[in-house]
């Protein structure tokens, strides 16, 4: 079992940036962020899988692409979103999550659907204004 705990989030005015963390309570093979805003589904937004392994991969959506960035502190088992150009369309509430199986048979989930974790974190605010 994997715990997650999150820090950070906050209100920022449009343009700004801001840092999410999350620490996992044992090492994860995927980790990252996913968000949802009120009246919107539920989106991936940042994803590693293959911690600290060879075949390790980083995996963005395409709304934060180029303007947020995942962050490891591997030996604390730590994730860093760093969230930088914020618009309004970002405002929601952010969730860490983390999976520790490599595979999952008889699906085709990708590293960015919600279905591919197990462990979710408590949610942080993020807050832009325009």
């Amino acid at each position: 079992q994997v715990q997650l705990v999150e820090s950070g989030g906050g209100s920022v005015q449009a343009g700004g940036s801001l840092r999410l963390s999350c620490q996992a309570s044992t090492r994860p093979y995927a980790m990252g962020w996913f968000r949802q805003a009120p009246g919107k589904e539920r989106e991936g937004v940042a994803v590693i899988t293959g911690w600290g392994g060879d075949d390790e991969s980083t995996y963005y959506s395409d709304s934060v692409k180029g303007r947020f960035t995942l962050i490891q502190d591997k030996t604390k088992q730590t994730m860093f979103l760093q969230m930088d150009s914020l618009n309004s369309d970002d405002t929601a509430v952010y969730y860490c999550v983390a999976d520790q199986r490599v595979f999952i048979p008889y699906t085709n989930w990708g590293p960015l659907q919600s279905e591919r974790y197990t462990y979710w974190g408590q949610g942080s605010q993020v807050t832009v204004s325009s």
